[in-house]
């Protein structure tokens, strides 16, 4: 099978309740909008009786792009289904923001930006403008699929509610129990090195180097050319790492910042205290030992993928091996949960929120007949809409085989040359564009392999109860961020790789956090993510 899946979700660079409102043939109550006089059916198809056009300005990733979304399979179901007719402008990822900016400076409005990528200071600056219409309300009353998510997992309102004490889009969400997509790139080791030495798999940082060490010395690759632990960044690492010496305690969504132990009604600034020396002082030591792979800050994936393919690493972050690199190679590798460290820490803090992206789709103050827009975003959030966006339509694109929904075989072995991604890319839009709600059943990447859902059962136990998505800021707020705090995560991530690879001696610590600390302005910076914070909790 033309079938590299896992690849999908890495190009987006990575769904479930019941419909309340999105049955066919449900009973149709009506609301007749304010602007326009159009009669939005609340409940059931089509969402107005006669059909209406919305512009979306939207962005189009590569994996999307020999196709036209105004002509293709699950946007002209969608449109007969609902009875509007959705008008795309798409652009290139190159040039979107250039494009977005400009729509929004020229006051050329669409009637609904679709993940254009706005960041939360976008949404809070044109929603106080005007220029973006405050959903509260009609999320409320036209988003029963949204507010049931919403009531289920409260992080979710949390995470779109603004200081102002506005919504102002509908996030693009994964399903939360679907741990193994928000894992992202997960530990494996190579398991079968591990028999041939006579070793479990590690339980604890110190069986973890004591792995990587004995793995070096045997040298099954051959000619030393057997590295002990690869990646494509040293990010992955230290975050797998984090939970082993106590920090990122609620995940790395706000760079930096985790809940103090000492005080859980305080946020801290973790890159100056001595659990995170500790940590760097370990993976300092496995660098400096070459048990890490020395290229590892500026390897390129190409080349770590080259590695992978002729089996040269005992131990690596990445995404499922057996979808990636072939079952020969692959099924060498088993899952690493997470490692006792020197204090006796054990967590698994590199998790994504469930809120992938806060903005996924935005009402402009230009939209006639925002009620039906609502409703047309919210079927998504559905079991029906989830299953539309990522599987397409029955008969068309998937078929039912022993009661679970698989895509054709046109699409899982098309035809010539054409790969997988072209074939689907042909009926769908999902790839590179995740929209809705992610679910298990119906997604379709490398994260449902049967490898990928076994090391996420294996690493659920060690999950903490709560994983931050990002906060959401004032203006004011904003401006610290993009200055001070952009100047001390620039410094601090510069000295982390600088203590990693030994560029600087870690006797200098003292050094590094007395430079943070003159750089001016870390009390503001903590006390812009306390207010953020307790903003969060009272959401």
């Amino acid at each position: 099978m033309k079938r590299r899946k896992s690849l999908l979700l890495l190009m987006v660079v990575f769904l479930i309740l019941a419909a309340c409102g999105g049955n066919e043939g449900a009973s149709k109550d009506k609301s007749e909008s304010e602007s326009t006089g159009v009669n939005v059916n609340t409940t059931g198809m089509p969402i107005v009786d006669e059909q209406i056009d919305m512009t979306i300005f939207a962005n189009k990733p590569a994996q999307n792009e020999d196709n036209d979304w105004n002509d293709i399979l699950i946007w002209n179901h969608y449109r007969d289904l609902t009875n509007i007719n959705a008008d795309w402008n798409l652009h290139h990822p190159d040039a979107l923001e250039e494009k977005r900016n400009l729509a929004l400076g020229s006051g050329e409005l669409p009637d609904a930006f679709y993940l254009s990528q706005l960041t939360n200071a976008d949404l809070l600056k044109y929603g106080g403008q005007g220029t973006f219409l405050p959903l509260n309300d009609l999320i409320d009353e036209y988003a029963p699929n949204l507010t049931e998510l919403m009531e289920n997992d409260p992080s979710i309102r949390k995470a779109i509610t603004f200081p102002d004490g506005n919504i102002y889009s509908m996030p693009s969400l994964i399903e939360e129990d679907f741990l193994s997509l928000r894992l992202s790139a997960r530990p494996w080791i190579n398991e079968d090195w591990l028999e041939e030495l006579d070793m479990d798999i590690p339980e604890t940082t110190g069986e973890f180097y004591e792995y990587l060490k004995a793995v070096k010395e045997l040298d099954p690759a051959g000619d030393g050319k057997t590295i002990p632990y690869g990646g494509t960044d040293i990010i992955e690492l230290v975050q797998w790492l984090s939970g082993s010496f106590g920090v990122m305690n609620h995940g790395p969504s706000n760079t930096n910042i985790d809940l103090d132990p000492a005080d859980p009604s305080k946020v801290r600034f973790y890159a100056t205290t001595d659990e995170y020396k500790q940590l760097l002082e370990f993976i300092h030591m496995l660098y400096d030992e070459s048990l890490i792979e020395q290229n590892i800050f500026s390897i390129e994936w190409g080349q770590f993928l080259a590695n992978a393919a002729d089996n040269l690493y005992a131990s690596m972050i990445f995404y499922d091996p057996i979808e990636l690199f072939g079952e020969e190679v692959g099924s060498q590798y088993n899952s690493v949960a997470a490692l006792e460290g020197p204090e006796g820490f054990k967590d698994y803090n590199k998790l994504s929120s469930s809120i992938w992206e806060t903005s996924s789709f935005v009402i402009t103050s230009e939209n006639e007949n925002p009620e039906a827009a609502v409703r047309w975003m919210d079927y998504f959030y559905s079991d029906e809409g989830a299953k539309l966006y990522y599987m397409g339509v029955e008969g068309e694109s998937y078929e039912e085989k022993d009661g679970e929904s698989v895509y054709m075989d046109h699409i899982l072995n098309p035809e010539g040359d054409m790969t997988f991604e072209q074939a689907l890319a042909k009926q769908l839009t999902w790839l590179g564009s995740i929209s809705g709600i992610i679910k298990a059943d119906f997604f379709q990447g490398g994260e449902t392999a049967p490898q990928s859902m076994e090391a996420a059962e294996k690493i659920e136990a060690f999950v903490p109860e709560e994983i931050w998505p990002r906060f959401t800021f004032t203006e004011d707020e904003n401006k610290v961020l993009e200055s001070t705090g952009a100047d001390v995560d620039k410094y601090v991530e510069e000295m982390r790789d600088k203590f990693i690879s030994g560029d600087v001696d870690l006797s200098e610590w003292d050094n590094y956090v007395e430079t943070i600390e003159q750089m001016g302005g870390l009390d503001e910076l903590l006390g812009v993510y306390q207010g953020a914070f307790e903003r969060y909790q009272e959401n």
